[in-house]
């Protein structure tokens, strides 16, 4: 015996549909702000009077001539390899994790000759954004780089 397919049938079968879908989307939502806050720039009038200057700065690191290849050894430690910097250079490097979860590292790497810099202390596991800054006398370069 089948019952009778009536209006009310076909309202709770939207309301639930609907009731659904919004349940999804404040979930989505609510993951996505909670993972991150979407902020680049905290206010994008004041970067943008800034252009100008970090593309200079850009031309200046660019015209140093210096490269850097940064990398997780196999050893699980921090590698920076400069090619064209002074054998004088220092390299400091400051990690972050991409979603903001662990707490910043901050590590000066040891010279091991050849341009070679290597961190004491092993990264640890995951996804992590490096910013390096590798200064000899007046000179600065700095780069971020993502490690996975």
């Amino acid at each position: 015996m089948t019952r009778k397919f009536t209006g009310w049938h076909f309202t709770a079968i939207m309301v639930i549909g609907f009731g659904i879908v919004v349940a999804v989307n404040f979930l989505m939502a609510s993951l996505a702000v909670s993972s991150f806050g979407g902020v680049v720039v905290e206010n994008s009038y004041v970067a943008s009077q800034n252009f100008n200057k970090w593309l200079e700065e850009a031309d200046r690191q660019n015209a140093l001539g210096w490269e850097l290849t940064v990398r997780r050894a196999g050893d699980g430690r921090l590698e920076v390899l400069t090619e064209g910097a002074p054998d004088d250079a220092r390299v400091a490097v400051e990690l972050r994790h991409p979603l903001g979860k662990d707490e910043p590292l901050a590590w000066t790497l040891a010279a091991n000759g050849d341009g070679l810099f290597t961190s004491t202390d092993r990264l640890p596991e995951g996804r992590w954004i490096a910013r390096v800054a590798v200064t000899a006398g007046d000179e600065e370069m700095r780069v971020e780089r993502p490690l996975g």
